[in-house]
């Protein structure tokens, strides 16, 4: 009896039909002043387009397999209120299409499946920002007016009115710590979770006749999906410029980016070549220190890639003979100012990505070379010194192909080589 009504209670569970269940994930990308290009090193950015990434990929669910169906992909563009309509419709519409392209590059989904909305000026985002700070000065005035705008009869003016509002005061709290908020674009992506038609009681069976009495597979319980580790954005690179190697210096060079499109840099030469029976040196060491900016569209995509513009200043000693007279940069046996040369400059390069980690950067700098030099000659056994000379050289002070190998957290290409 016992059997009979534990077997009647599975059928009874099995008839219960599958059901699902809506839900939603969403990605915000804040964008600089006027801009429409995704800089991932603006405002986590990278950080949160990478994890949302790595949930769709690792998890291979890619919201379309057996326990999700894609239901649609809803995109929004918007600005600040300041600046004109047109100008922030246009703004919108390209914020709109930037975050779009990050995820359709990666062939997460279809166009068919796609809206889009262009809000233009954001008075609503606005509105829910200004309710929920309460430090706006006088949020009360503020909310009456910005409810007005968003009602059916609008003022002509309302930035103006904004602007004007208790003499400017609660427009420019807004404009620096609400409006960037409202610089964005969002990507929502609506899904269905689906669950299957059985579900087994969680206490044992004791019979195997009741066992024997049972049709049909038990289905596995979705699994739910684990936290996504993120790590902190972190861009380093490690260089060697490939024309030096080629005139035997071996050299090495660092960068670091630190920010608002700068990177610092570092680099040393060193090669110690000499035959004293040929009289042949070909002796060189030194270093600079320097700073960049990034700039173009590809620099705003990932730091350290596309154009860069720099200032650089370093120091060097040479020694060069070939067999007959040679010539030795700085005094020996004098101060540090003595013993080197002196050169500064200002750059502009271009680092072109070519795999996953490695970049080639092509740069060439003018600037000034300055400091003392001298001129000997080999006889007798020793070396003759024959004159001494100021050197004061302006031009072209460096040239570079490097190859960069890119360090760090998010630091990879995602555009060749590699995985996208």
């Amino acid at each position: 009896m016992k059997n009979t009504i534990f077997t009647l209670l599975l059928i009874f569970l099995g008839s219960i039909p599958a059901f699902s269940q809506t839900e939603k994930d969403s990605v915000k990308v804040h964008f600089r002043v006027s801009d429409t290009h995704i800089d991932r090193a603006f405002c986590g950015n990278g950080a949160t387009l990478d994890s949302i990434f790595r949930k769709l990929e690792t998890d291979s669910l890619l919201y379309d397999g057996p326990t999700h169906r894609l239901v649609s992909v809803k995109v929004t563009g918007a600005a600040s209120p300041e600046g004109s309509i047109q100008f922030n419709k246009t703004l919108s519409e390209k914020r709109a299409e930037a975050i779009f392209n990050e995820f359709r590059s990666k062939g997460l989904f279809s166009d068919s499946i796609t809206s889009f909305n262009f809000i233009g000026r954001d008075w609503k985002g606005l509105q829910k920002e200004v309710e929920a700070d309460g430090k706006v000065p006088f949020q009360g005035d503020v909310l009456t007016l910005i409810e007005r705008i968003n009602g059916s009869n609008p003022p002509a003016h309302p930035l103006a009115e904004l602007k004007s509002l208790h003499g400017g005061t609660s427009y420019h709290y807004l404009l620096e710590n609400l409006f960037p908020d409202l610089r964005a674009s969002r990507l929502t992506v609506e899904y269905e979770r689906l669950f299957p038609a059985i579900k087994i009681p969680a206490f044992p069976l004791e019979s195997p006749e009741l066992i024997a009495d049972l049709d049909g597979e038990i289905l596995p319980l979705p699994i739910a999906l684990g936290s996504v580790k993120q790590c902190r954005p972190f861009y380093m690179a490690l260089k060697t410029n490939m024309l030096y190697d080629a005139l035997l210096l071996p050299n090495i060079g660092a960068e670091f980016y630190v920010g608002k499109n700068i990177s610092l840099t570092a680099d040393w030469m060193y090669g110690w070549w000499d035959r004293d029976r040929t009289h042949y040196y070909w002796r060189a060491y030194g270093g600079n220190l320097g700073a960049r900016w990034w700039f173009g569209k590809k620099a705003h995509e990932k730091p350290l890639t596309g154009h860069h513009l720099g200032l650089f200043a370093g120091v060097i000693t040479y020694d060069f003979e070939l067999g007959k007279g040679g010539i030795m940069g700085g005094v020996p046996r004098g101060t540090l100012w003595d013993r080197c040369n002196f050169i500064s400059g200002l750059e502009y390069g271009y680092s072109l990505p070519v795999t996953r980690r490695l970049n080639i950067d092509f740069s060439l700098a003018f600037g000034y070379m300055g400091g003392k030099y001298l001129k000997y000659e080999p006889k007798y056994g020793f070396y003759i010194w024959q004159s001494t000379h100021r050197l004061n050289w302006f031009g072209p002070t460096k040239a570079e192909i490097s190859l960069v190998w890119l360090i760090g957290c998010d630091n990879w290409n995602r555009s060749k080589g590699g995985k996208k």
